[in-house]
């Protein structure tokens, strides 16, 4: 269901999520955005049709192109389901195949109005399309391609060729005696009177002379000779003269004189015949080869012309596929535009972050330093995780710990707390060592040094029993009180302020629910 666009509900292009979370084609959102003023997210109505808030509000410059999905989608594994077509592979690469697809049904590029499968396009255009003409160099007519191809078979057949001279010539010689009935009845061959003796119904007659042309080309060849050599008889007997007056054949109205025979000779209004021509073998065979090569050539510019529309039809397709590489391209390098511009906002936002993390950082340590700051010389701390802290404290992880800072005055000394709960100096493994730190305070300039107010330890019984008590006075030559010249001075205290075995003794409360309170007071007098 993620992969689907929520106006069009097919699979998403160009995906495009909104600030409700839900996705959309980038050209149906387009489309949504172009025809409705303030369109709301159609998901967010079916979800709640009373939603009218912001966020459900579609805009394009409120969307952004989701990459995840785009790249989930073009690695799907689709099949084509055009019928006849086994293709299958991935999302990706399936435009590709869509443009390249033989059983794929295209509109021909002609107009014809026919849509035929890619891989049938060009039969189509070489024998169905009534567009696809071409025009004859001799008669000047336009033909489709099927019947001009049927025209220059024709033409160029010399079998075909010099059937249609013999058979002129022999209804020359044989015209119909009455042009209502045919020369031959309706059950025999037409050319039964030089010879062929097939007989049947109308349709067998038609297609045994449509495949028994050779045989009635012999037949009429025969008939001819016969022909010629009679008349070259007559001819030799009329001393090689025929006068044109004179020849009438078998009844048939026409004289030689009308024949045009290349042999011939005419002299004072004869014609004499020549019934022994040298040359006509060679000469055939000249016209014959002529012919062959006519056709070939023929053949060879109607599969020409032919490829020519099929290169037309490939080339429009590569012109649109370049004009959708094109508009990718554009739309790619406006992507990038936009990711561009979306990487820099976010990178000064995360640096708002950065400055605002600090800031609230800072906030949340001057917050815990209030809560915990002391004003009038008496300080409790409590440390938690005695049991993990004083593990660290003999391993060396964390060998001390310091107390948050508190002051003997609102306007007084800034000190603090250090504790070794594995003992330092001469009190290192034994005993917990607990030492007094001045810091450098806001209000040094205006206080008496060096420090010289009395200070008392306490750890607490958390039985209200027996507390731990020690304190001392400062040493007033030594450095540890002199006014801070960095942030803190050196620790001074009371190296071994209570025995380890005491503080993990069960008889005494000193650390209960794993935690321990040291309290310290600062006279102030």
């Amino acid at each position: 269901q993620k992969y689907l666009c929520s106006n069009c509900n097919n699979i998403l292009k160009k995906a495009l999520q909104t600030l409700c979370g839900h996705r959309y084609c980038s050209a149906c959102l387009s489309w949504i955005v172009r025809t409705n003023k303030n369109a709301i997210c159609q998901k967010c109505k079916e979800e709640d049709p009373s939603t009218s808030s912001e966020g459900s509000l579609l805009a394009e410059e409120r969307a952004f192109g989701d990459a995840a999905i785009n790249k989930e989608i073009s690695e799907l594994k689709v099949q084509c389901v055009t019928p006849g077509c086994s293709w299958s592979g991935i999302m990706r690469n399936f435009e590709e195949h869509q443009s390249l697809c033989e059983y794929a049904l295209i509109p021909c590029h002609t107009g014809c109005g026919h849509m035929v499968m890619r891989k049938k396009l060009a039969d189509h255009l070489e024998n169905g399309c009534v567009n696809n003409v071409t025009m004859c160099q001799k008669c000047k007519r336009s033909f489709s391609s099927s019947e001009y191809q049927l025209l220059v078979g024709k033409q160029n057949n010399p079998f075909q060729l010099g059937f249609d001279y013999f058979l002129s010539f022999f209804f020359f010689f044989f015209p119909q005696q009455n042009h209502s009935t045919p020369l031959t009845n309706k059950d025999g061959c037409r050319f039964s009177e030089v010879g062929c003796s097939f007989t049947g119904s109308k349709e067998k007659i038609k297609e045994h002379e449509k495949t028994a042309v050779g045989a009635h080309m012999l037949l009429l060849l025969q008939h001819i000779k016969q022909l010629k050599a009679s008349v070259c008889a007559a001819a030799k007997s009329a001393n090689g003269f025929i006068p044109r007056s004179e020849l009438n054949m078998n009844g048939a109205g026409k004289t030689i004189s009308d024949l045009q025979i290349p042999g011939g000779l005419e002299i004072n209004g004869d014609l004499e015949v020549d019934c022994f021509p040298g040359s006509s073998v060679s000469e055939d065979e000249s016209v014959l080869q002529q012919l062959v090569k006519e056709k070939v050539i023929s053949e060879l510019e109607n599969k020409l012309h032919v490829f020519e529309n099929i290169v037309a039809v490939l080339n429009k397709e590569v012109e649109t596929s370049n004009l959708e590489i094109m508009a990718f391209r554009r739309q790619s390098e406006l992507d990038q535009n936009i990711i561009r511009g979306l990487e820099l906002k976010i990178a000064e936002l995360h640096r708002c972050l950065t400055q605002k993390d600090a800031g609230l950082s800072s906030l949340h340590k001057t917050l815990l330093f209030s809560e915990q700051a002391s004003y009038d010389g008496v300080f409790l701390w409590k440390i938690t995780d005695v049991g993990r802290k004083l593990q660290d404290s003999v391993t060396g992880r964390t060998v001390s710990l310091y107390s948050p800072a508190f002051y003997t005055a609102k306007y007084g000394y800034k000190v603090c707390l250090r504790v070794y709960l594995n003992g330092d100096g001469s009190g290192k493994g034994t005993h917990v060592s607990l030492f007094f730190v001045v810091m450098k305070g806001d209000y040094d300039a205006l206080l008496p040094w060096p420090f010289r107010n009395k200070v008392t330890f306490m750890l607490l019984d958390q039985n209200n029993r027996e507390h731990i008590i020690d304190a001392f006075r400062p040493d007033l030559t030594s450095a540890s009180f002199q006014r801070p010249v960095n942030d803190m001075n050196i620790a001074s205290g009371c190296p071994m302020f209570l025995p380890l075995s005491k503080l993990q003794s069960p008889k005494y409360a000193y650390v209960k629910e794993d935690t321990l309170f040291l309290k310290c007071i600062i006279e102030t007098n």
